[in-house]
């Protein structure tokens, strides 16, 4: 049973804007309102893993790039590593 798409974007908002640092706050959110409307239901659910990730390995792959053995959450990965916030 697929969740709705809505109810997950809901969720990865959420978590992106509180995360517990104002600055991993910063970036996270703004990072995640400018894809989330471009990807699709599998990536949408692989953007909700990534932001539920642990703050150091977010900080530590906004710096490094590291792969992913899935498509999808490599698709974000890439995205955030090249992402740079106004």
């Amino acid at each position: 049973m697929e969740i709705n798409k809505d109810e997950i974007k809901k969720r990865i908002m959420y978590r992106a804007t509180y995360r517990g640092t104002k600055e991993l706050d910063a970036l996270i959110s703004s990072f995640v309102n400018k894809i989330i409307n471009e990807l699709n239901y599998d990536e949408i659910l692989q953007l909700e893993k990534f932001v539920n990730m642990d703050d150091q390995e977010l900080s530590k792959l906004n710096k490094t790039y590291s792969g992913s053995d899935n498509p999808n959450l490599d698709k974000i990965y890439k995205k955030f590593y090249n992402f740079k916030p106004i």
